[in-house]
Formats: C-alpha cells, sequence, structure tokens
C-alpha cells in the first residue's frame, strides 16, 4: 500500500513531494520525485549551451567583419594618389594655413603628413629644379627660403589633378574665383601655395620633404561616405 507526503506552500498550494509504500513486514519505502532543484540544473544546462553558442556566433561575425574591414581598406589603397603640398611663406605670413588645409579636408581628402620648416637653399634648389633654367630661379629659391614653410601630404582619388584645381592656375590673377589663388593670391611672384603637379613629382617631392617614415597610415572613419567600393 502506498501513502503519499503532502507539503503545504506559503500560497496555500499542496504539493506532493514523496511517495511511501508499504512492502513485505510492513516496511517502509520512500520513492522521492524528482524535484524543483533537478529541473533547475537542466534548465541550467540548457542555457549554458545557448550562451556558449551565442558567444561563437559572435566571435564568427566579429572575424568576418574584421575581414571585411581589411579587404575595404586595401581596396581603398589600391585607388589613392598622393600629391605634395606646401603653403608658402606669404601663406604662412598671412595666416592662411588653416584655410587651406580646410579647403583639402572639405573636399575630402585625408592629411597624411603635417611639418613646419625652414627650407635651406639645397633643398629649394632640388624642389624646383625643373625650373634651374628660368631667369626668375635664384628670386624664387630665395623667396622659398625666406620664412617658413608648412608641409602636407594628402592622399585620395585622382588628389593630383583636384589639388591643382583646388589651388588655381600660377597666376592668380587668372586664377578662378573659389580656387585658394583667385580668392586670395594678387601677384604671380606670391602665390601662397604649391601642388604636385603629377603623380611622379607628387613621389618624389614628398620623398625630399618627408622622408621615408614621415607619413601617418591611417583611414578616416568617413571615408566609405566620400569614396564608392566596387
Amino acid at each position: 500500500m502506498a501513502a503519499a507526503a503532502v507539503m503545504v506552500t506559503r500560497g496555500g498550494r499542496a504539493r506532493v513531494v514523496a511517495g511511501v509504500s508499504r512492502g513485505v513486514g510492513g516496511a517502509q519505502h520512500a520513492s522521492v520525485r524528482p524535484g524543483r532543484a533537478n529541473q533547475n540544473g537542466r534548465r541550467g544546462n540548457v542555457a549554458s549551451r545557448l550562451n556558449a553558442a551565442s558567444v561563437e556566433v559572435r566571435r564568427g561575425v566579429a572575424s568576418v567583419g574584421r575581414r571585411f574591414a581589411e579587404g575595404k581598406r586595401l581596396r581603398l589603397q589600391a585607388h589613392a594618389e598622393s600629391t605634395y603640398i606646401m603653403v608658402k611663406p606669404d601663406g604662412v605670413q598671412r595666416g592662411l594655413v588653416g584655410e587651406i588645409i580646410s579647403r583639402f579636408e572639405r573636399k575630402g581628402y585625408t592629411l597624411k603628413g603635417l611639418q613646419m620648416c625652414i627650407c635651406d637653399k639645397a633643398k629649394a634648389e632640388e624642389h624646383y629644379k625643373d625650373l634651374a633654367g628660368k631667369p626668375f630661379f635664384p628670386n624664387l629659391v630665395e623667396y622659398i627660403c625666406s620664412g617658413p614653410v608648412v608641409c602636407m601630404i594628402w592622399e585620395g582619388t585622382d588628389v593630383v589633378k583636384a589639388g591643382r584645381n583646388l589651388i588655381g592656375v600660377t597666376n592668380p590673377t587668372d586664377a578662378a574665383p573659389g580656387t585658394i589663388r583667385g580668392d586670395f593670391g594678387v601677384e604671380v611672384g606670391r602665390n601662397l601655395v604649391h601642388g604636385s603637379d603629377s603623380i611622379e613629382n607628387g613621389a618624389r617631392e614628398i620623398a625630399l620633404w618627408f622622408g621615408s617614415e614621415e607619413a601617418v597610415e591611417w583611414e578616416p572613419t568617413m571615408t566609405p561616405w566620400i569614396k564608392e567600393l566596387n
């Protein structure tokens, strides 16, 4: 014969916690049913497995995200050009450094190198060596060495051509309004800023003024909103 042990909970509900049976000779045997502790244990095991699976999924997503970002960075670098831009002594003296930098930044180009220096004669002659045969060459060298210059490396799609468009033609009188020289220049001998005229000259000028270790490699977070990736 079996009997049930009943426990009354705080809410007034009755719950069977064990069954008692009488065997041969009247001995009593208790058979305890699985309780809430075992159920909680099973639930805990399931939750633990689900949490472990969730962690693995997050790790996988993060890994894919890193590979995707690295692929984008490499594709962007493959399409990027670099140019050398220099604010000449008159541009520095007139306080136009920030204005000139902002023109390139607002266009969407990336500043990769920046320094101020006073140019020596040897470097000035090397920089303008293509003009060495011109009658104005000595005055040009003296002018570039007359005060501090601000040297920059800018990077971006077609930055050599676009940079020269931002600067304007050599003679400020002929430069279009909206260009740096058109807005701020007056005479050709004080035309504020230099920009590389080709990719090859850009590389040569960057090496001359910055060397091989001065550029900073970084990628702005806004790049995908400026460049379309194929």
